[in-house]
């Protein structure tokens, strides 16, 4: 894999909103996971996710397969504009789209 994604340490696993339509996912506890701008580690990072955090994911593609906590995938989040975290970090409840596929 080359780039480490992640860096141990501890978090919770609910889900929260913001309101109710917008829905925030954990990220794997024990980890602080790399920001990129763009799916894959290729791309460069644009931040890094605190211990703890949660996102929204606005749509999701395609990329590099990566291998974390929840399984392997190829899919990426787009949890905002130009920022995508390998969707096997964060804890969707799912191994497929939870959100529609971005343009």
């Amino acid at each position: 894999m080359g780039d480490t994604e992640v860096n141990a340490a501890g978090a919770g696993e609910e889900v929260a909103t913001l309101d109710a339509s917008v829905v925030l996912y954990p990220v794997a506890p024990g980890y602080r996971v790399n920001v990129r701008s763009g799916p894959g580690t290729n791309y460069r990072i644009v931040k890094v996710l605190p211990y703890g955090a949660r996102v929204p994911i606005n749509c999701q593609k395609p990329g590099e397969t990566i291998t974390g906590p929840y399984g392997t995938t190829n899919l990426w989040d787009n949890i905002a504009n130009g920022q995508f975290v390998a969707d096997a970090y964060i804890n969707t409840g799912s191994d497929g789209y939870v959100a529609p596929r971005c343009a």
